[in-house]
């Protein structure tokens, strides 16, 4: 793969990477979201252990981002920032929700817009697939913000295994982690499923396209794998055979069943004839935490929860046949909000609300030749933690402490630099508290104080 530079976006020439299409074609809009995936455990990013074939089709289709971030580094509010375009922390929803189905304000809160509720708003028809997150209140569910279809869950995850789905409902849940074992949804109604989980999101996707091909549609493919519980069937366990540990064994399996599922999903799109018009974004929600899933962030340091690079910096690409340049690596820093800023874009929609994200089509193609952020932010508000990323510089702190890393030169932030550019420290901590001054404080406790909630809440699963 070519890097994609300044010098080499003046060079290629625009009209010929944006092949003539209709002044009112709007492509469909695919986001495919792993959960807890490493950052080297694509193809794209180097592993060798664990193949991803079909992963690495929308890489080489298009373009990897090699400095591509999340907006947080556990899944919830990662996830709250993907869908609406905007710093979760401006709404509040700064910390992994608990599963409270009474509770209206668990969850992302109503004033926000999610991208499902704007392309659905221009025509769109809207599908997720898989694990949701953003509440369990009746009034948070996918089909009350925006989505027309909904096939999964409501919790934070889930089991793998359908003999294991023994609950019939949430009406049945006692505790956090029964929302791993319920029945899963089709829409509001609960359903018997007979395949393994990320096999029948993959099947529910791949029928989404079929039936709704005609249309512009937008699919997001929340998979909850390869979070733990690490469960995988035989079909995927004999590919990795030959890996002595049985945590990463099982964790390469995981990962391997998802890549049949976008092989699956790509291969669809190529048979209908409707790739070229459809905008594939393939990513993790956060990095890998490698202790509990075995899976592999190298060469950064750090794991899921952290500010190191670790836990925000993920695999990341994205595809356009005809209009985004193909097997390039651009290296500049984007984030997970872009995605909604160009969701909108390219189906020329108006958010309701200010976004965070830009379009990052123009910058792929080199119409906009400028870098898409002078910087990106990071607020963890329990541990009064903040990070800050600029296109040579990473800075992070928690109270006096400061880490200054040159991240370009130092991607495994080994070397602190902040007792030598104290200039550069200062500077960095204004441009923080400035952002910071148009944050929110959480409105929901999170799963570190599910003791403290029950107390305040006994009702909590009552009927």
């Amino acid at each position: 793969m070519k890097f994609l530079s300044f010098f080499l976006l003046g060079i290629l020439p625009f009209a010929a990477l944006s092949q003539t299409r209709p002044a009112n074609d709007r492509p469909n809009v695919i986001i495919i979201l792993t959960d807890d995936q490493g950052y080297a455990d694509v193809g794209f990013n180097g592993s060798t252990e664990i193949p991803t074939p079909e992963i690495d089709r929308i890489a080489n289709n298009g373009v990897v981002f090699t400095s591509g971030y999340v907006s947080y580094a556990v899944c919830g509010p990662s996830r709250a920032g993907l869908l609406t375009g905007r710093y979760q922390d401006r709404f509040g929803f700064s910390k992994n929700p608990l599963l409270a189905p009474k509770d209206p304000q668990m969850g992302l809160p109503l004033s926000e817009e999610t991208m499902a509720d704007l392309l659905k708003n221009v025509g769109y028809t809207t599908g997720v697939f898989g694990k949701w997150h953003m509440g369990a209140h009746p009034d948070l569910i996918p089909n009350k913000r925006g989505f027309d279809e909904f096939y999964g869950f409501l919790s934070g995850g889930h089991r793998y295994f359908p003999e294991e789905y023994v609950l019939q409902d949430l009406t049945e849940a006692k505790t956090q982690i029964d929302g791993y074992r319920t029945k899963l949804l089709r829409n509001t109604t609960r359903v018997e499923e007979t395949e393994y989980l990320t096999d029948a999101l993959s099947r529910e996707a791949v029928d989404f396209v079929e039936r709704h091909h005609e249309e512009p549609f937008f699919i997001y493919l929340s998979y909850n794998a390869p979070h733990t519980p690490l469960q995988a069937t035989e079909k995927y366990l004999k590919r990795f055979s030959h890996i002595e540990d049985k945590k990463r064994r099982t964790y390469a399996a995981m990962v391997s069943a998802v890549d049949d599922g976008v092989g699956a999903l790509l291969d669809k799109l190529e048979e209908l004839e409707i790739d070229e018009n459809t905008l594939v974004f393939f990513l993790s929600d956060n990095g890998g935490p490698s202790p509990h899933n075995s899976s592999d962030n190298a060469p950064l340091r750090g794991f899921k929860g952290d500010f190191y690079e670790g836990g925000i910096r993920v695999p990341f690409a994205v595809q356009w046949k005809g209009v985004i340049p193909a097997g390039i690596k651009y290296d500049h820093p984007v984030i997970s909000l872009d995605i909604f800023s160009t969701a909108a874009a390219v189906s020329k929609a108006t958010p309701k609300n200010s976004l965070d994200g830009v379009n990052l089509v123009p910058y792929l193609t080199g119409a906009i030749q400028d870098v898409p952020h002078e910087e990106l932010f990071w607020r963890n508000y329990n541990n009064a933690k903040f990070a800050v990323r600029t296109a040579d510089s990473k800075q992070i702190t928690v109270g006096e402490k400061v880490e200054l890393f040159d991240i370009q030169k130092d991607i495994s932030e080994k070397v602190n630099l902040a007792s030598e550019q104290l200039s550069r420290v200062e500077k960095l901590r204004r441009i923080v508290k400035e952002w910071e001054s148009t944050l929110m404080d959480p409105i929901f406790m999170g799963l570190s104080e599910g003791a403290e909630y029950n107390k305040i809440h006994p009702d909590r699963f009552d009927q």
